[in-house]
């Protein structure tokens, strides 16, 4: 690693429709933390009802929301997952922010909602509206939507964490237009998931190909789950570049 590794931080962005950031991360969290010494946090995302009410917060704020932890660190790796890359591109564009790293994720042109990104999936996620302008996930079980998101974890524990963690979504996170392209410029590295049964492989291969490089990891959409050792070692290499 150079010697500017120690002085680097992790950003970590959540997708869509969940809560509790760092509990979805924590388990790569410690393993760079144990062997680099290398510190992150979870960004909370106001749409999904962190630090904000349910319906009134959308993707400027969760972008805001990323761009003021970027204004605590000195320099970042900044990690996006799903939706969250779509929160890099609006709220990443910031001098601290060294590295994006994408995973089964988006690097949306300027213009793009998260909406407008989905829209040519074969078989997209099911979602049912509320009545204060959230959205949830609709017609799943935690056995049925285990076998689309998590269908390699093994954990049982984890996955009843997981399932307990979703939450309703502010429809302006997936209706809002990007006003900004941060990865544009920028040192970037995308994993692709492929087996993952949300996110198309065409579709991850089509904004993979944008970033500076892509790997393929062979795991469902939630890696940092079932194989937190794969993605911390990914990690851990973009920390010992540029």
């Amino acid at each position: 690693m150079n010697g500017n590794t120690k002085m680097v931080e992790i950003l970590f962005v959540h997708g869509a429709l969940v809560r509790d950031g760092a509990w979805w991360w924590r388990r790569v969290a410690e393993q760079i933390h144990e062997q680099t010494g290398v510190v992150s946090r979870a960004v909370e995302l106001p749409s999904c009802g962190e630090l904000a009410p349910p319906g009134t917060a959308g993707l400027l704020e969760d972008a805001q929301a990323l761009a003021r932890a970027l204004d605590d660190v000195d320099s970042a790796i900044v990690v996006g997952h799903s939706y969250g890359g779509t929160v890099i591109a609006e709220g990443a564009d910031h001098p601290a922010a060294r590295h994006l790293v994408y995973i089964t994720s988006y690097l949306p042109d300027i213009g793009q909602s998260q909406a407008d990104i989905m829209s040519g999936e074969q078989d997209p996620v099911s979602f049912a509206p509320n009545d204060d302008g959230t959205v949830r996930l609709a017609g799943y079980t935690a056995s049925s939507l285990g076998d689309r998101f998590w269908q390699d974890l093994t954990d049982e524990q984890t996955q009843a964490g997981a399932w307990e963690r979703l939450t309703a979504q502010s429809v302006r996170a997936f209706g809002t237009k990007t006003t900004k392209a941060a990865w544009q410029g920028r040192p970037s590295t995308y994993l692709v998931c492929t087996e993952d049964r949300s996110t198309s492989e065409a579709l991850q291969r089509f904004h993979a190909a944008r970033a500076k490089r892509s790997i393929d990891l062979h795991t469902g959409h939630h890696p940092f789950l079932s194989r937190p050792d794969l993605v911390s070692k990914h990690l851990i290499e973009v920390l010992g570049t540029d």
